[in-house]
């Protein structure tokens, strides 16, 4: 049995395996749910560069749980209201609830993991609100708004 660690997906038998760091480089989505096959919901990693914000982004269907794994991240609602989260913080997010995320650092990266769903993947359902354009920089990709799971 090998000690290596997974970089890369390995896919097996009713499982699969990989690390963020594999899937992908430099800033924006890492394709969670395609590289590992999840087939019950969206999910994707997403790699923010410091002092780095997301446009404003909702859902139509999907609920959306993010995980902050490392950095310091702001998150914004359209109740004007703003929330700090570190290592190991949790947001969950009703699809209609307009949000944005900001890395609060002006060195170093943040990523964070979001899974989203209702009763299973509902497919790519991410857009910018009515009268707004996406703010995304070139070589950001991923669904509008920079927000996500299911968009993979």
């Amino acid at each position: 049995m090998s000690r290596e660690e997974v970089s890369e997906p390995i896919e097996a038998d009713g499982y699969a395996v990989a690390s963020l760091d594999g899937l992908g480089e430099g800033y924006g989505f890492r394709k969670v749910r395609k590289a590992l096959g999840v087939t019950a919901f969206g999910v994707n990693g997403i790699v923010l560069p410091p002092a780095y914000e997301t446009g404003r982004h909702l859902h139509e269907e999907q609920e959306e749980l993010y995980f902050v794994h490392s950095g310091t991240v702001e998150f914004e609602f359209d109740d004007d209201s703003t929330h700090v989260l570190g290592p190991g913080g949790l947001a969950r997010v009703d699809a209609s609830t307009v949000r944005k995320v900001r890395n609060l650092s002006d060195t170093d990266d943040a990523v964070f993991l979001i899974a989203g769903g209702k009763d299973g993947y509902v497919g790519r359902d991410g857009k910018v609100p009515e009268g707004e354009e996406s703010p995304r920089g070139a070589g950001f990709g991923g669904p509008p708004g920079g927000g996500g799971g299911g968009g993979a």
